[in-house]
């Protein structure tokens, strides 16, 4: 694959925000995801651009450290790393009706199927471009999202099997996913599993063989070797977060959080006690003190209902933002340290200099780490070590 785009590095001399990702502790999160299912292959899950570290360098990475798959969520992703110059098995599986199969088909992009109305788009497809589709027939479990009911499997398992015979088509994957393999001990995991099961005999009786069988997401991938079959989809923990505090910590499951996201304070100044800081005055200085200004906002992505409890380090210490996060800035109350402009601050990374950890910010947002490290924005530049 080609470097990342240009949108995607920083220029030089750029120093307002940055977010640094660690290439090298991608390969390693690989290679210690891989060690947890060595009987299976592994798809490194590069959706939402990555999980917001960058599909392209990540995906690289990845397959670098032993992934033969990539799986992304929409075709343009997909599309985006065979434009990069990425020829591997390469899956996407969020489709709607009149998507660009016959360009998916072409491009050598494994689709999935959910429905009679997506295979029936995709024979189609494969017809008009004179290609054998590759399709993965996913089966809804339990979650109740994507995948096709039990009462349906049987027809949808019929209708590939057709195609396939008439050589539209070859069943490269049966597939699922599960709802709560993040909180061990679920009785939905193992109800999950033998529904599975039962699919997988379904496929077998109409005469299907696929290449892969998987089901397993990060957590099931680190914890379930029950559910590993062929192949094993991790996503976050490609980028060395944890699944859930349930599972353990990154450090605890061997990983090694890629990104670390900092700034360059814009403004330092001393004000009086009782002084009002940020929109509604939410924080009031208890007494004279010196605040500095975090030139990043909910523009780039830090998360507002994080006002008032996100954790930063600036001078050494952990402060926490003083009143709202605006648009593209948010305060700290350094207290009766100094700091200067231009000074740096650690909002998160792998906390190796006692700088918060994505995971912090989830607590202080009441959310997941997913959501921190994907919703970063593009208006901060990736800047990428360990290549």
């Amino acid at each position: 694959m080609t470097a990342p785009a240009a949108a995607d590095t920083a220029p030089a001399g750029a120093v307002r925000a940055r977010a640094e990702i660690d290439l090298g502790a991608v390969r390693d999160n690989v290679r210690t995801l891989r060690a947890r299912a060595p009987r299976a292959e592994l798809m490194a899950v590069v959706k939402s651009d990555g999980y917001g570290h960058g599909a392209v360098p990540c995906a690289r990475a990845a397959r670098e450290a032993g992934a033969s798959w990539i799986g992304t969520a929409t075709p343009e992703e997909a599309f985006a790393l065979r434009a990069a110059g990425d020829r591997g098995r390469l899956m996407c599986w969020v489709w709607t009706p009149g998507g660009p199969w016959r360009e998916a088909i072409e491009a050598g992009i494994d689709v999935s199927a959910s429905a009679r109305w997506a295979l029936d788009e995709i024979t189609e497809a494969a017809r008009a471009s004179g290609r054998t589709a590759r399709v993965h027939l996913k089966a809804d479990t339990g979650l109740g999202r994507g995948g096709c009911q039990p009462a349906d499997w049987a027809d949808l398992v019929a209708a590939a099997r057709a195609a396939e015979a008439e050589g539209a088509l070859k069943v490269t994957g049966i597939w699922s996913h599960f709802a709560c393999a993040d909180e061990p001990g679920h009785p939905s995991i193992a109800a999950q599993l033998d529904a599975f099961r039962e699919a997988l005999a379904a496929v077998a009786r109409a005469g299907l063989d696929p290449e892969v069988r998987h089901h397993a997401n990060s957590p099931a991938t680190l914890t379930l070797p029950e559910s590993h079959f062929d192949l094993v989809r991790p996503g976050v923990s490609v980028y060395g977060l944890s699944p859930s505090p349930e599972i353990g910590a990154a450090a605890e499951l061997g990983l090694r959080p890629a990104m670390t996201l900092s700034a360059s304070l814009a403004l330092v100044k001393r004000v009086p006690g009782g002084h009002g800081v940020s929109y509604g005055h939410t924080y009031t200085t208890p007494g004279e003190t010196t605040l500095a200004l975090v030139p990043v906002g909910y523009g780039d992505g830090i998360p507002r209902h994080a006002s008032g409890a996100g954790p930063v380090l600036v001078a050494g210490k952990w402060r926490t933002v003083a009143g709202r996060v605006a648009m593209d800035q948010f305060v700290v109350d350094l207290g009766g340290d100094t700091a200067a402009a231009g000074d740096e601050a650690v909002l998160f990374g792998p906390g190796d200099r006692g700088e918060p950890t994505a995971e912090d910010w989830a607590r202080a947002a009441g959310t997941i780490g997913y959501e921190i490290v994907t919703r970063v924005s593009h208006r901060v530049p990736r800047v990428y070590v360990g290549a």
